[in-house]
Parts: C-alpha cells; sequence; structure tokens
C-alpha cells in the first residue's frame, strides 16, 4: 500500500515514520527547506514509544499511483492542501485528514468527492524543533479513520490491516467517524479554550483551583455534539474529567502553543467554531467565544 504524506511536520512525519515501521511504501511532499532537511538527516523522530531515524523518498508535487493521502497540515492552510494533492487523488488516492475541527470535511467533499475522503482523528502530541526532529510528547499514539458512508469493507479497513497494531501506533478503521471527530472536538475544544484563555497547562490550572473551569468546560462541549446529534459516551466522559483534573498534567493544546509562538493559529477552525456551533443550538458560547478573543488579540499583537 503506498502513502502520500502531506508534509513532514509534527503528525504528518510521526504517522508516517509509523507507517514506514510497518511496511508501507510513503513518500513526504515537502517544501524544499524540508526536503533539505531530510535529505542531510533523514526523517527523525524521538518518543519514548521509540526513536526513527531513517532516510525517506520525499516529492515537490503530487502525481498519481497513491492508495492514501495523509493530510495533516494546519486548518488555516487547507486551500493550498487541496491544491497540492488533487494529482494524487485524481490518480486514485482516498484522503485521510486528520486536521483539527470539523469545518475542513465540507471543503474536502466538495474538492473531491464524499467516496474518496474519508473522516479521521490523530490522537497524538507531538512537536517539531528548528532543527526538523519530530518530538513525541507522551503515549498518545491512535490514528482512527474511516469511510463517511461507515462501509468497513472498503479501503480504510484494508489501510487499518496494513498499518496492523504494535509499539507506536494503533490505527483503526471505525464505522461511526462522525461521532468519533465530534468527540475529538469535544475534547480538544475544552483544552483549547482552557489553556488558551489561562495561559497554562492543564495541571497548571487544575492546582490554581480551576478544575471546575475545565468540568464546565467540558461539559459545555459535550452538550453542544449532543445537540448537533452526536452524543458522547460515559467512558469517554469520565476519561476527560480525569484527564481534566490530574494536577500533575503538563498537557498544554498547540493552539495555546501556537499562540504563544506568535504564530498563525487555528483559533477560527477550534473556537470560533465551537461558539457558533453552541449558538446554533442554544448553547451558551461566551467562554468561546473568549478564548477566540484572546487567540485573535495575539494575532494582532504579533502583527
Amino acid at each position: 500500500m503506498r502513502m502520500l504524506v502531506l508534509g513532514a511536520g509534527a503528525l504528518g512525519g510521526y504517522f508516517g515514520g509509523r507507517a514506514l515501521e510497518r511496511g508501507l511504501e510513503v513518500s513526504f511532499l515537502v517544501r524544499p527547506g524540508r526536503a533539505a532537511q531530510l535529505a542531510r538527516d533523514g526523517l527523525v523522530v524521538q518518543s519514548p514509544l521509540g526513536d526513527i531515524r531513517r532516510p525517506v523518498a520525499t516529492l515537490d508535487q503530487a502525481g498519481p499511483g497513491f492508495d492514501i493521502v495523509l493530510l495533516s497540515c494546519k486548518a488555516y492552510d487547507l486551500e493550498e492542501a487541496m491544491r497540492a494533492i488533487a494529482p494524487a487523488v485524481a490518480g486514485g488516492a482516498c484522503v485521510l485528514p486528520i486536521l483539527n475541527g470539523l469545518a475542513h470535511m465540507a471543503a474536502l467533499n466538495a474538492a473531491f468527492g464524499a467516496d474518496r475522503v474519508w473522516g479521521g482523528v490523530a490522537k497524538c502530541q507531538a512537536t517539531m524543533t528548528a532543527e526538523g526532529v519530530i518530538r513525541h510528547l507522551g503515549d498518545w499514539r491512535w490514528l482512527t479513520f474511516g469511510e463517511q458512508d461507515g462501509r468497513m469493507d472498503g479501503r480504510a479497513a484494508a489501510c487499518a490491516a496494513a498499518l496492523g497494531v504494535g509499539p507506536g501506533l494503533e490505527p483503526e478503521a471505525v464505522p461511526d467517524i462522525a461521532r468519533r471527530m465530534w468527540e475529538k472536538l469535544v475534547h480538544l475544544g475544552t483544552v483549547a479554550a482552557g489553556t488558551v484563555l489561562m495561559r497554562a497547562s492543564v495541571g497548571e490550572i487544575v492546582r490554581a483551583g480551576g478544575r471546575d473551569f475545565l468540568l464546565g468546560l467540558l461539559d459545555r462541549n459535550a452538550a453542544i455534539a449532543a445537540a448537533h446529534g452526536h452524543p458522547v459516551g460515559d467512558a469517554f466522559m469520565e476519561s476527560y474529567r480525569a484527564l481534566f483534573s490530574d494536577p500533575a498534567s503538563r498537557y498544554t493544546a498547540s493552539l495555546m502553543r501556537d499562540v504563544e509562538r506568535g504564530g498563525r493559529t487555528e483559533a477560527d477552525h477550534i473556537l470560533l467554531s465551537l461558539a457558533d456551533a453552541a449558538r446554533r443550538v442554544g448553547v451558551p458560547d461566551e467562554i468561546h467565544r473568549a478564548a477566540w478573543l484572546h487567540a485573535k488579540a495575539q494575532e494582532q499583537r504579533r502583527g
């Protein structure tokens, strides 16, 4: 099975590297600067679940011959990314997006057709240094995906079988990917709004007395999902109540880290999207809008 990975950043590099370990034929579609790093150093991943250092194939433009395109760009780069991968999709590939939020699905469906676009959820904390080293932060290693019509006998299931399950990566093809994506947004909306507003990790917020604030935000996000027809389960809520109650947690959202770096953020695609979803179903949205405003104000300050 042949996979094209758009970019070789934190998530694309991590999951693409693990796919290489599992025997897939993987190529990375990258810009010249990243291509030079990879040619010089190879793909370098530092992970508590096993490091990767190996040469990889890079491309400067897509073409036919791929089964899957792993799309791991930031949400604000989606239009450029779709243009870049279009030749691979025209050549027969399906798209596995692991972007934050939900809005990208409508754009991908319009461009390529829903039968060629899977839903996808990545649960993995990783970042990339200026030197191009990918640092895996913890033991989250899950890649969940599925075809939008719920079929379990198509290429998504074949991809999961090809990847297998082992150290560093646990892939799963599922029939209910829309629900899984809403679950991800419930979790992500909580950590993003909380850590952006407080400019602190989950543990720092809890130690400061903010446990109830985080749990209230989690409950509110679950209410938004339920009102849109995707209630989250008790096991999910129990797991994330524990995560957002942990005084030792160093967990922060990538959106918060982007704010602190002074870079572009996905505030529109996560926080504003959730605020708009809340307003449509009559759920209070003031916390999401305050977090969104904070992130956007920091973008103005950077400018």
